[in-house]
C-alpha cells in the first residue's frame, strides 16, 4: 500500500518477478501475456496465488507480476506510458489518478463492466475514487486502510491502565482528554520522572507517551487525521474533485496546535526524530503508542519481545465520535495495452471475492470486499492476529472516504515543506491561511 507517499524521485528498480520495462514483453507483442504492476512487495507476493488460479483457468495465458520500489513506481509508469511499453493493467493511488485519467493514459472500463455483469456494489469502500470528472469508472478497488491504535501493552499495563481504558479514549484539542492524559503518564525521562509528574525533563526523554504524530503528510492519513476528523473537519470542500483544501478551519488549526504542543512538552517526537517506521518505533522501546496503518497490523502483532495491543482511534470531544479515512488504492488498465479484453479478465478477476479471500489471507493488506475482509480476518485470528478493530470500524461506520483530488504531486511539493516548517517552529498559525491559499490554486490548475 501507498501512504504516506514520498516525493517521486529517480531511483533503482526493485522488480519482484521480472526486470525492465514488463509491459514490452506481452503487450506489445500481443501475446497471451498480461503485466501488472505493483508498488507493494506483499501484494505482489500475495496475488502470486491468484496468478496462478487464473493461468490454470485460462490455458496459455501468463501473468506476469512486477514490484518495483514505491520511490521509482510512478517515474517508471510515466515513463512507459510516454515510451508505449507500460504495463497492462496496475495498482494506483488516488494521487494521480486525475493525472493519468487527463491525460487519456487509463481505460475506461464501463463497457467491460456492463458486458460482464461485474457488480461494483460488492466493494464496501473506493468505488467512487475511481470514477474520473467525466463520470466514467476507471477502476476496481484495490484494497482499504485505515488507522489504529497501536500500544506496548506492558508498558501500558506498568503504568496501570487496562485495554477498557485504551478502548475508550476520548480527546479534545483543548487538554487532550483521557488520551491526554495517558499520553503524559506513558512518557518518561531518563531519570524515571512521567510526564505529569514534578521535576519531569522534556530534554531526555527515555520513552514517549506517543509516537511521531507531527508529520509534513499534508493529508494526515496515519497521524493526526484521526483525531481532527472528530471534530467533523475534513481535508476538502468536496469529497471528489474539491476547489479547496480547509488548512485554515480553526478546527485544523486548533488540532495542529495541539499535536505540535505534544512535541513541545517532549511527550511525542519531535518532526524527523524517527527516520524509522511505524512499527520500529514501537519496538524500540522508545515510544509507548502510536497510530499506525492497518495494513501493519500483522506486522505489528509478531514483533519478537512486545506484546503490543490494538486499540480504536480516540472518541472525539463529545465523548462518542469516532472518524477514520479510509483510503483506497485502485487497479487501472493501460489505454494503450495491446490486450484489453485479457487485461480485463485479469483485473475483474483480481476484484473477485474468490482471488481477494485467497490473496488476503496473508494479511498483509484489507481487500476491498467485505467477504474476503471477514475471510482474511478468520485466517489472521488462526495465527493469533486480532484484526477486530479494523472490521469494526466497517461495521460501526466510522470510515469515511479519502478526497479524490488532482495535481497530487504538485500539492505535495508545495504543502509537505509548509508542515514541515511549522512544526519546526520556523511559523506559526498564520501558515495556515497560505496552505489553503496553495492548495485552491493548485486544486484549480489543470
Amino acid at each position: 500500500m501507498i501512504r504516506r507517499l514520498p516525493a517521486l524521485a529517480v531511483a533503482v528498480a526493485l522488480t519482484a518477478v521480472v526486470s525492465g520495462c514488463a509491459g514490452s514483453t506481452g503487450s506489445a507483442s500481443g501475446s497471451k501475456t498480461v503485466n501488472w504492476w505493483t508498488w507493494d512487495d506483499k501484494q505482489a507476493a500475495a496475488y502470486q496465488s491468484c496468478a496462478a488460479a487464473f493461468e490454470k483457468a485460462n490455458p496459455g495465458v501468463t501473468v506476469k507480476i512486477s514490484q518495483y520500489d514505491v520511490g521509482d513506481y510512478f517515474t517508471k509508469l510515466t515513463a512507459g506510458f510516454v515510451a508505449g511499453n507500460a504495463p497492462d493493467a496496475f495498482q494506483n493511488s488516488v494521487q494521480f489518478f486525475q493525472a493519468y485519467a487527463s491525460q487519456h493514459q487509463l481505460l475506461p472500463l464501463d463497457d467491460d463492466i456492463a458486458a460482464s455483469k461485474f457488480d461494483l456494489s460488492k466493494f464496501s469502500v473506493g468505488t467512487d475514487a475511481w470514477k474520473y470528472s467525466d463520470g466514467k469508472q476507471y477502476g476496481l478497488p484495490l484494497d482499504w486502510a485505515a488507522t489504529g491504535m497501536y500500544y506496548n501493552a506492558t508498558m501500558l499495563a506498568q503504568a496501570g491502565y487496562t485495554k477498557q481504558q485504551v478502548d475508550s479514549m476520548t480527546w479534545n484539542p483543548d487538554d487532550g482528554g483521557s488520551f491526554g492524559r495517558m499520553v503524559a503518564h506513558l512518557t518518561i525521562d531518563d531519570k524515571g520522572v512521567r510526564g505529569d509528574q514534578p521535576g519531569f525533563d522534556k530534554a531526555h526523554v527515555k520513552t514517549y507517551g506517543f509516537g511521531a504524530i507531527a508529520a509534513k503528510d499534508f493529508i494526515g492519513e496515519s497521524t493526526w487525521s484521526s483525531f481532527v476528523a472528530t471534530t467533523g473537519w475534513r481535508l476538502a470542500d468536496k469529497q471528489s474533485w474539491p476547489t479547496t483544501f480547509n488548512y485554515g478551519d480553526p478546527r485544523f488549526v486548533k488540532t495542529m496546535d495541539w499535536v505540535r504542543s505534544l512535541t513541545d512538552k517532549g511527550f511525542a517526537p519531535k518532526i524527523g526524530s524517527f527516520t524509522t517506521s511505524d512499527v520500529d518505533q514501537l519496538a524500540s522501546g522508545k515510544v509507548a503508542m502510536e497510530t499506525g496503518g492497518s495494513w501493519e497490523a500483522s506486522t505489528f502483532a509478531k514483533l519478537p519481545g512486545v506484546k503490543v495491543g490494538i486499540a480504536p482511534t480516540v472518541l472525539g470531544p463529545d465523548g462518542k465520535t469516532r472518524a477514520v479515512m479510509s483510503n483506497s488504492n485502485g487497479n487501472d488498465i493501460w489505454a494503450g495495452t495491446k490486450n484489453p479484453d485479457l487485461a480485463w479478465k485479469w483485473v475483474s478477476y483480481m476484484g473477485s471475492e474468490e482471488c481477494q479471500s485467497t490473496a488476503s489471507k496473508t494479511g498483509t493488506f484489507f481487500p476491498s470486499i467485505p467477504a474476503a475482509m471477514d475471510s482474511s480476518a478468520t485466517a489472521m485470528a488462526a495465527q493469533g492476529v486480532d484484526l477486530s478493530v479494523f472490521t469494526d470500524m466497517m461495521k460501526n461506520k466510522v470510515l469515511f472516504p479519502a478526497v479524490v483530488y488532482g495535481n497530487g504531486a504538485a500539492m505535495q511539493d508545495a504543502i509537505e515543506p509548509l508542515f514541515e516548517g511549522y512544526f519546526a517552529h520556523q511559523r506559526n498559525d498564520d501558515v495556515f491561511a497560505t496552505m489553503q491559499s496553495k492548495s485552491k490554486a493548485l486544486l484549480a490548475a489543470k
